[in-house]
């Protein structure tokens, strides 16, 4: 369960310490004090997408820590996995920085916002005003359905079966071709094949044959520096002078005779005989390369010939000499495969007619455990909402078979209901007001708690378009639920606030020309005086304590 959150540098909250309770914990306040602000903090440090916009104002970074306690197996098992060490208590550091930079650790360590967000699957549930709205994608309604039948090893089982099916259907499609394009496929390929084939490429060629046209092309300049290099370094014929090698030497001998008179004089001599030696080395190589440089204008010419084929090759088949011999590799794989595909076409039909029988069975098998379990689901979402101040209501699961094999399998579920008494079910897609909304998606949780064993759920606004004794059972709903798991919730509503184990108020206030928001736990004085608040407004009156402090009385007593 959540136990504490730390916040530091959170859009307006400057520094705030949150300690939440086991049951249903309540965040109220005025609109615009900041609660959105801890839902966005608790999203972050559960490594959901966050932006720099959440740095406060000023401030270099935001660093939010969150500590959890009666970690559930799952976790700890993924934990283990991942290679980190978990006690029984579990700490959450997440950091954004003004330039947008984000890091994320699990009890000190670092790791990624996908690991945390996918360790944090089993740990905490999220649920916001949006979700209300997927209630209003009628393709989501058989994926609910799914969870309460707690059918994902079958429907694990044909999704696999399905998309095998798709592949192998995709293969015959592209095999299916008629005669005529595929005599017209395997000329290009076979033609396309022969052209590169013929060229007799090497992955290494092109640099090495663009080397030599520009040693050709710079061939003059290129012999005048090695013979007048070889000149320096050996002497000149035509004017009998002498080279720096030959004077070398003279320095060599001569230092030589003084040899054993003075260890500083030894070894400038070594380091000069040295010199001499590599001297001599490299004046060979350049004789070497002066014997052996040899062109002329054919071979020039050959160069430039072998350059504009590569370069006719590379606009058609690649920008690059491997490039090419990969499309080599993959013509000839896929003229192969045309001219073997008749019996490659036989094996994948006869593999599509095994692979539908399967997935066809795989699809009535999950068909046959979602009908066991939606009688069971329209009955105790029924009972659900009734509780939710709905009593005339009518929830049906509207069943209707696929026309063909779908990636969710033969069924097509929608969810209908009927609010009033006397109207017939219609789609809840196209007539639940935003408080049915609400209250359905309450009951689908409630409902589905029972099966999850995520410890903490988290409600933000679920009172939206909901007052009166429908907030009051909401409240009581969620106070209930709480038994089993710890509830968190943001509300406008003082009945809702009313059934709180614990309660927190959320403040704004302005010093110094900045914005700050605090949070602290209410007791039970200043529960009353916040209930009274949100049933008055500013203006508390002696009735409204009152009926807050009545309305705290019998919320605490149900």
């Amino acid at each position: 369960m959540l136990r504490e959150l730390d916040i530091e540098n959170v859009a307006v909250i400057e520094k705030a310490n949150v300690r939440f309770y086991d049951g249903l914990n309540v965040l109220t306040g005025e609109t615009g004090a900041g609660k959105s602000i801890l839902i966005d903090s608790i999203n972050a440090i559960l490594g959901n997408r966050t932006t720099k916009e959440i740095v406060r104002s000023g401030a270099p970074k935001s660093v939010i820590y969150a500590s959890f306690d009666d970690i559930p197996s799952s976790v700890t098992e993924k934990l283990a996995e991942q290679g980190y060490d978990c006690d029984g208590d579990l700490v959450l550091q997440r950091e954004i920085t003004a330039d947008g930079k984000s890091s994320c650790r699990i009890n000190g360590r670092p790791a990624t916002a996908s690991t945390v967000r996918e360790l944090c699957q089993d740990l905490v549930n999220i649920h916001g005003q949006m979700d209300n709205q997927e209630l209003l994608r009628q393709e989501m309604h058989i994926h609910v359905l799914d969870r309460y039948a707690e059918d994902s090893e079958l429907l694990e089982a044909y999704t696999g079966l399905f998309r095998e099916l798709m592949g192998v259907k995709k293969e015959i499609d592209r095999l299916s071709v008629d005669d005529a394009d595929k005599e017209t496929r395997m000329d290009l390929l076979r033609y396309q094949i022969d052209e590169i084939s013929r060229a007799e490429l090497e992955e290494s060629e092109e640099e090495e044959l663009q080397r030599r046209r520009n040693l050709i092309k710079n061939s003059e300049k290129y012999l005048d520096a090695l013979n007048e290099a070889y000149s320096v370094l050996n002497g000149s014929d035509s004017d009998n002078s002498e080279g720096a090698i030959s004077r070398l030497y003279s320095a060599v001998s001569t230092l030589e005779h003084i040899q054993g008179l003075s260890e500083d004089m030894d070894s400038c001599s070594s380091k000069l005989a040295n010199v001499y030696y590599e001297l001599t080395e490299i004046s060979s190589e350049i004789g070497d390369q002066l014997s052996r440089f040899d062109f002329d204008v054919n071979e020039l010419n050959s160069i430039e010939e072998r350059l504009d084929l590569i370069y006719r090759l590379k606009r058609k088949y690649g920008s690059t000499i491997p490039e090419i011999l990969d499309y080599l590799v993959s013509a000839q794989e896929e003229l192969e495969g045309i001219e073997t595909s008749d019996e490659r076409l036989e094996q994948l039909r006869v593999r599509f007619d095994e692979l539908k029988a399967q997935t066809i069975k795989a699809a009535r098998d999950l068909s046959a455990e979602r009908k066991a379990a939606f009688l069971r689901f329209e009955a105790q979402i029924k009972s659900e909402l009734e509780f939710l101040n709905m009593p005339s209501v009518q929830f049906v699961v509207n069943w209707q078979q696929a026309r063909e094999l779908t990636v969710t399998g033969i069924d097509i579920i929608e969810f209908y209901i009927s609010a009033n008494a006397g109207e017939e079910p219609r789609p809840l897609t196209r007539i639940a007001s935003g408080g049915e909304l609400a209250r359905i998606m309450l009951a689908i949780k409630s409902v589905m708690a029972d099966r999850d064993a995520i410890p903490t759920l988290i409600f933000d606004e679920i009172d939206t378009g909901v007052s009166g004794t429908g907030a009051q059972r909401i409240g009581s709903k969620l106070r209930q639920t709480s038994r089993d798991h710890q509830i968190i919730c943001v509300t406008h509503s003082a009945q809702i606030a009313a059934y709180a184990h614990a309660q927190m108020l959320i403040e704004k206030s302005v010093s110094d020309g900045r914005t700050y928001t605090s949070v602290r736990t209410l007791d039970d004085d200043e529960r009353i005086h916040e209930i009274a608040r949100i049933i008055s407004g500013e203006n508390i009156t002696d009735t409204a304590l009152r009926n807050a402090s009545e309305m705290l009385q019998i919320a605490q007593n149900t």
